[in-house]
C-alpha cells in the first residue's frame, strides 16, 4: 500500500483538525500499518479509495476510525520509571506535608491512553496504605481517543500489557484474572476516573490539580497549540503543584507559564509560584 504525498497531507489535515496533533514526517511510516485493518474491515481495496471517501465526507464514522487509528497510544505500567521514583521519594512527601490539613490530593493524567499511567499512580498510593490512610486520592485520566478511554474504564489488560512494567507479585496484588485477561482491582478503580477530552479543551472539572502528568503529548502539537496546551495546564495546576513532562519535552522556549523546579529535577512549577518562592527566599 503506497502512501502518496497528497494522501499524507489529507490524513495529516484530518488528524490535526480533529485532535490538534500533527502527523509529522517521523510518524508517517505508521500510516500503512495503522490503516490496513480499516481497509480489510470495510472492504476498501486501496488507500486512494479510502482517501476519496474521506474527502467526500459521506461517512463520519469512517473519519472517526481513521483518526483513532492514526493516534499514537503507546503506554505501559510505570513507563520510564524515573518520574515515578521522583514522585515517591521527593514530590509526594512534600505534597503530603502541604496537604496534611485537608488530606485530599487531586492528580490529572493528561493523554492517559489506555489508563496504565493513571493506574500506576494509584498503585503508588496503595503501596503505602498506612501513610495514606484517611486521605482522599482523586486521579483523573483524559485522552482524545474514545477507544482507549473505553479500555481504561474497563481496566482490563492482556498478559503482555500487564507484564510491561509489572512483576508477578505486583500483578497478583493489583489484578484479578478472568477469561478475558487481567482486570484492575476495584480498590484502584475507585481512585481513578477517565474522561474523553482534548488537552486543548478546558481542563477537567472541578478545581485545581496538585499534580499533572502530561508526558509525550506535546511532542505532537505545533508550537502555537503547544503554547495553548501549556496555558490550559497552568490554569488547572495548584499554585504549589507540579507538572511532569515526557523525557524529550521541555518548557524552555515553549512557554512562560512554567519554570523548572529548582530542587526536584524533572518537575515543573507554575512560573508565578516560582517567582513567589524566589521573593520569599530572597533569591
Amino acid at each position: 500500500m503506497q502512501v502518496s504525498d497528497s494522501s499524507s497531507r489529507i490524513l495529516a489535515g484530518l488528524l490535526e483538525a480533529r485532535t490538534g496533533q500533527q502527523l509529522t514526517l517521523s510518524r508517517r511510516w505508521r500510516i500503512e500499518t495503522a490503516l490496513s485493518s480499516i481497509l480489510r474491515e470495510r472492504g476498501i481495496p486501496t488507500l486512494d479509495e479510502l482517501i476519496t471517501l474521506l474527502v467526500m465526507e459521506k461517512d463520519s464514522l469512517l473519519a472517526d476510525q481513521v483518526v483513532e487509528a492514526l493516534l499514537n497510544n503507546e503506554t505501559y505500567f510505570f513507563r520510564d520509571r524515573t518520574p515515578f521514583d521522583m514522585l515517591a521519594t521527593r514530590f509526594l512527601p512534600q505534597l503530603a506535608h502541604a496537604r496534611q490539613v485537608k488530606r485530599h490530593i487531586r492528580i490529572w493524567s493528561a493523554g492517559c491512553s489506555s489508563g496504565q499511567e493513571a493506574y500506576s499512580i494509584a498503585m503508588m498510593f496503595d503501596e503505602e496504605p498506612m501513610k495514606w490512610a484517611g486521605w482522599t486520592i482523586d486521579i483523573v485520566g483524559t485522552d482524545v481517543s474514545h477507544r482507549v478511554i473505553k479500555k481504561a474504564r474497563e481496566g482490563r489488560y492482556t498478559q503482555f500489557e500487564v507484564q510491561r512494567g509489572l512483576g508477578i507479585q505486583q500483578t497478583i496484588r493489583w489484578f484479578e484474572e478472568d477469561e478475558e485477561g487481567w482486570r484492575v482491582l476495584p480498590k484502584l478503580q475507585k481512585m481513578v476516573r477517565f474522561d474523553m477530552r482534548n488537552i486543548l479543551d478546558a481542563p477537567p472539572h472541578p478545581g485545581e490539580f496538585d499534580l499533572i502528568l502530561c508526558r509525550n503529548v506535546l511532542l505532537y502539537l505545533c508550537q502555537e497549540k503547544r503554547r495553548m496546551a501549556f496555558d490550559r495546564l497552568a490554569s488547572a495546576l495548584a499554585p504549589d503543584g507540579g507538572l511532569i513532562l515526557g523525557a524529550g519535552e521541555t518548557v524552555i522556549g515553549q512557554t512562560d507559564r512554567f519554570a523548572a523546579c529548582r530542587d526536584i529535577r524533572g518537575l515543573y512549577r507554575r512560573a508565578d509560584a516560582d517567582k513567589a518562592d524566589r521573593r520569599a527566599t530572597g533569591t
